[in-house]
């Protein structure tokens, strides 16, 4: 059974600690191998190391950071599908879902190509007699990542590319249920050029969580997972002086107008409900048809196309829909939330409870359930079941549709198809959602603007990736300068090497 490592110092480094966590394959139920569980001391020698990397890495010119960036970019396209089938292994995606899990980290590594730009301060010629103001971004020194099982290539990604082009230096924790992805980026990564003990990938659980929190040199922290544990994150490293953008759960809605292309509309409900188990933060878990007729048009569009759906592990081919979910456990809490639906009196249309695929019993595959007559009184409409569940809340109109969005505790994404323009600008005007999608089931806006949900789905006043992020990672520094002496003599004649 293979042991994994930390990466300390640009190398792999086996845990000391003794305790390690199990790593399953999903859809086998079979564990895979071990990942060693790192000590508070380890925590603390990483973050020292790092400390000391970063003095060079940050004053390093921001061309030549962005330059390590751009070979980084190469060797993930290089690398594409290995870290595709690192993904698929530890978290059970399919193939073409684990590749997108990779692509859309890397386009924020291309943004940050560009971080020259993002870097720039500001400068005012002569706000007062002879006095000139200007800013300057700084990096904030060392900043830490924890991230998620459920993206495990893309949200490092989101985190490393623009700390690491801000000039800080990072301690990752991805999730000890998928971390080999991680470990291959920081390969990847060192290989493209950045400093030893620039980024530094700890495993971990609680214990190394909370020594992140508490470390002192950590300036800021970035997480993504479940709301319970972001307010957490987000109220200890308030405390302990931190920056943090910490990201929670949510229940997307969708609604669906009388007007819209029922076809079009039960597609993006079927990808956007089922795909990758429901594992997505993104994810549209409850369809709003406003109206009776087109309630009832919708189920019977969904049913079709539900029962069609193509659940087996990655290996079985390009065209399986959705893999099995990441542990047991997960597996167990989504079957007892469809058992929760159906004793709480909402129409369970198609059942997914007791799927099982010949020659993986022992895997963690859930079969996917749809839901019709749904109320917000019910468990299922309440938590964040994260599986292959869609629940359909019907609406008298699109007034009561929006004020199901809005009274909602979650604000990650949300959406309206509809063939009218008025009201879709009216819904995104007034829905108190941090991304919203028109015609548009799943709105992760690209790299180049920012990623970030409101109300209970996120803690903290900057977004992920795009212009947010690099106003993060950085520290401003205004000066005000007056000058007396004159100017010196002497001049240059040839264009200096940049350094």
């Amino acid at each position: 059974m293979q042991e994994l490592t930390h990466f300390i110092n640009g190398a792999h480094v086996k845990g000391t600690s003794g305790r390690f966590t199990d790593i399953f394959n999903p859809a086998t139920g079979e564990v895979q191998a071990k990942v060693p569980l790192a000590t508070v001391e380890e925590l603390n020698d990483a973050v020292a190391k790092a400390a000391e990397a970063q003095k060079a890495w940050g004053t390093t010119n921001p061309q030549r950071r962005a330059r390590v960036m751009m070979k980084f970019g190469q060797l993930i396209n290089e690398h594409m599908d290995e870290l595709a089938e690192l993904v698929s292994r530890e978290h059970g995606k399919t193939l073409p879902d684990g590749r997108g899990d990779v692509q859309r980290g890397l386009e924020v590594v291309e943004v940050c190509m560009g971080a020259p730009h993002m870097l720039k301060g500001e400068f005012t010629d002569d706000g007062g007699p002879g006095i000139d103001l200007y800013s300057m971004r700084q990096p904030l020194g060392v900043v830490a990542g924890i991230t998620p099982f459920n993206f495990p290539a893309m949200i490092p990604l989101w985190k490393m590319a623009p700390a690491l082009a801000s000039g800080n230096a990072m301690i990752l924790k991805p999730s000890e249920r998928c971390p080999s992805t991680s470990l291959r980026l920081a390969e990847l990564i060192t290989e493209a050029g950045l400093p030893e003990g620039v980024l530094q990938v700890v495993n971990g659980d609680k214990e190394v969580v909370d020594a992140i929190l508490d470390n002192e040199t950590v300036q800021a922290v970035g997480f993504v997972g479940s709301t319970p544990i972001a307010q957490y994150i987000y109220g200890r490293a308030a405390t302990n002086g931190k920056r943090a953008q910490c990201f929670g759960g949510a229940k997307n809605h969708m609604i669906i107008m009388p007007d819209a292309d029922l076809d079009k509309a039960a597609d993006a409900l079927v990808g956007a409900g089922y795909g990758a188990a429901g594992e997505r933060c993104m994810a549209i878990s409850v369809a709003v048809p406003v109206g009776a007729e087109t309630a009832d048009a919708l189920i019977e569009k969904l049913v079709p196309r539900v029962e069609k759906l193509k659940v087996g592990p990655y290996t079985a081919g390009e065209d399986v829909d959705y893999g099995p979910v990441i542990t047991a456990a997960a597996k167990e809490r989504i079957n007892g939330l469809v058992t929760s639906g159906v004793e709480q009196g909402a129409k369970l249309v198609i059942d997914g409870r007791d799927f099982s695929l010949q020659g993986y019993e022992d895997g963690f595959f859930v079969g996917p359930s749809l839901f019709d007559n749904v109320t917000p009184d019910m468990d299922i409409y309440r938590e964040e079941i994260f599986g292959p569940v869609l629940s359909t809340v019907r609406a008298d109109s699109y007034e009561e549709a929006l004020e199901l969005v809005i009274d909602n505790p979650y604000g990650n994404g949300t959406a309206i198809y509809t063939a009218d323009g008025d009201t879709a600008r009216d819904f995104a005007h007034r829905v108190n959602v941090g991304m919203v999608g028109i015609n548009f089931p799943i709105p992760v806006p690209l790299s180049y603007h920012t990623f970030g949900g409101w109300k209970k789905s996120a803690f903290g006043d900057l977004n992920q990736y795009g212009p947010d992020a690099f106003r993060f990672y950085t520290k401003t520094k205004t000066v005000t300068a007056r000058w007396f002496s004159g100017i010196k003599e002497g001049g240059e004649f040839n264009f200096k090497a940049m350094d």
